[in-house]
């Protein structure tokens, strides 16, 4: 829902703030005034192709904020989150663009400098202008048809649609890599050919670590087997010196005295334990060197052997640990394209199928996008009688299309069709020519699908443009209903639409030295009659217009 809307040097808009809340909000004023400007600020957040006309004269700059909460718009939420665009929460945004005097613009979301297809983007999933201009949102297939599709609740048929479009898509890319292989028999010796010599070698993991080992114990043999020698014989030798001698002489000497000092005892459990430690030590030791031998031709073998494994780690580009798993993909490979004929063979089979699966799902939701046509066709023409085009008629178009690549909308094309008159041929909704039919046939299209549109703000622009009495009243009671569902706003010149509006904005201009300036203030109680006076009686305001202004609101409740 849009929150607040600011504007800055904007046309003849020098500064406003305008904020919004749900229901219908209604915008009035003098011709000329600037009423449609509001529409146009929410056009240029919306996207639209800048023009250096919207700055005000003498200003370098034009300006306009947009705030919105998304409370109940997970689509944009999802958007902002995917791009990396969400504020700390999730449950609101900003939208910013700036427009320079001669005619660049730049566009912010949530602060962050954004492209305007961005800006766009996400403006489609908050707010739809209904008016005269090209930034209509139901001239668009894709909109209509998502329009058609909440009118038909057709989520579940959609959902098997898109599922059996993407099984459908998946076996056809494998089919098209495996074509694009071509002839692999040279492909499949090459690798044959490396698996091989891979083969030959022990890769396991820990086998080229324990390797290495041996190869760094062959090549300092020499200096361990004295290193073992000469501390064996330190620590448990013949010779007075040993360790392991003293050791025994020290707690000897120790015992004889120990009765006079208990606390000899704990000294000599110390002594025993390290001469337990010293045994095992020399243990270990003469059993390490009863493994080290000098031997030239194990340590050449050993070498060549490491030769051999970094030559062939250079030329498979990995290290000689990783020579295991470059072994299992060779291996993998090969028999993917050993198997490469046989899977094209049941690829056709399970293609047929998919594309058989997709026609099956989209003519299920063929068939309830053909039905909800009928009812929301046969409501809105009820509407649009009832919205001063009387004999007009309203139709959607349905018609299949032949795919040969899976479309995950389904396979149909729609189009929304209006005969304003009596007797005249129905046309696309988008070459409807009046602006005023076109945003009451826009009214007539969003009441009769009861709001189900996902976008929670909806702009209407001089829906009332060429009515009056009892229809404009229609209309009015129309946009109130629809308010009861979405935010809308509406700018509107008759005041029995005002005066259904839950908030009511006026446009004023004035003139200082020389320049047209436009204010826009929010109209409280008894301001708000009134301006449905002026609207009713013109520039002078007499007792009449404003006795109908009070009896019009009071009519509303």
């Amino acid at each position: 829902m849009l929150t607040h809307l600011s504007l800055k040097h904007f046309a003849v808009v020098e500064e406003a703030e305008l904020t919004f809340g749900p229901g219908l909000t209604v915008i009035s004023g003098e011709t000329g005034a600037g009423k449609s400007l509001l529409v146009d600020a929410l056009g240029l957040l919306s996207g639209l192709r800048a023009d250096s006309g919207v700055v005000r004269h003498g200003a370098e700059r034009a300006e306009v904020v947009g705030g919105f909460a998304l409370d109940d718009v997970p689509a944009a939420r999802d958007w902002l989150q995917a791009a990396e665009l969400d504020d700390a929460d999730g449950t609101a945004c900003l939208l910013r663009r700036v427009v320079r005097a001669d005619g660049g613009s730049r566009a912010w979301i949530n602060g962050r400098p954004v492209t305007i297809g961005q800006l766009a983007e996400l403006a489609a999933l908050l707010v739809e202008i209904h008016g005269q201009h090209e930034h209509q949102a139901l001239m668009a297939r894709g909109s209509q048809l998502a329009l058609l599709d909440a009118f038909g609740r057709t989520d579940a048929e959609r959902a098997a649609v898109a599922a059996a479009a993407t099984h459908w898509s998946t076996l056809l890319g494998e089919r098209e890599r495996l074509n694009q292989q071509g002839d692999v028999s040279d492909r499949i010796e090459w690798l044959e050919h490396q698996h091989a010599e891979l083969e030959r070698e022990t890769l396991e993991p820990g086998s080229i670590a324990e390797l290495q080992a041996d190869h760094r114990r062959q090549a300092h043999a020499a200096d361990l087997i004295a290193a073992c020698d000469s501390v064996f014989g330190r620590l448990g030798g013949d010779d007075d010196g040993a360790v392991a001698r003293e050791l025994g002489r020290a707690r000897s000497e120790l015992q004889r005295v120990a009765e006079h000092e208990p606390r000899l005892d704990e000294v000599d459990g110390m002594l025993d334990a390290a001469a337990i430690q010293i045994d095992e030590a020399l243990s270990l030791l003469d059993r390490i060197r009863s493994d080290l031998d000098l031997d030239p031709s194990q340590f050449d073998r050993i070498e060549q052997r490491l030769g051999r494994l970094h030559e062939l780690a250079r030329k498979h580009r990995v290290t000689p640990e990783e020579l295991f798993g470059q072994r299992e993909r060779i291996a993998l490979e090969l028999e993917q394209l050993r198997g490469a004929g046989q899977r094209l063979d049941a690829l056709d089979g399970e293609i047929a199928a998919a594309r058989s699966a997709w026609r099956s799902a989209a003519d299920v939701l063929g068939d309830r996008r053909r039905t909800a046509a009928q009812a929301l066709a046969a409501a809105t023409t009820a509407l649009i009688g009832e919205l001063g085009m009387g004999g007009g008629r309203f139709d959607i178009a349905v018609e299949p299309v032949e795919v040969d690549r899976p479309d995950p909308q389904g396979g149909e094309r729609v189009e929304f069709l209006v005969a304003a008159n009596p007797g005249q041929p129905a046309r696309a909704l988008r070459k409807v020519a009046s602006g005023g039919e076109l945003s009451r046939i826009s009214l007539a299209i969003e009441v009769a699908a009861l709001g189900l549109d996902t976008v929670p703000t909806m702009v209407f622009d001089e829906v009332d443009s060429g009515i009056g009495g009892g229809v404009a009243e229609i209309v009015g009671q129309k946009l109130r209903a629809l308010g009861a569902s979405r935010q809308v706003l509406c700018v509107t010149h008759l005041p029995q639409v005002a005066a259904q509006g839950h908030a009511h904005y006026r446009v004023s201009k004035a003139a200082s030295e020389g320049v047209t300036q436009s204010q826009v203030g929010l109209l409280d109680a008894k301001q708000r009659q009134e301006e449905l006076a002026r609207m009713l009686g013109g520039v002078e305001l007499t007792r009449e217009a404003r006795a109908a202004a009070k009896r019009l609101l009071s009519d509303v409740g």
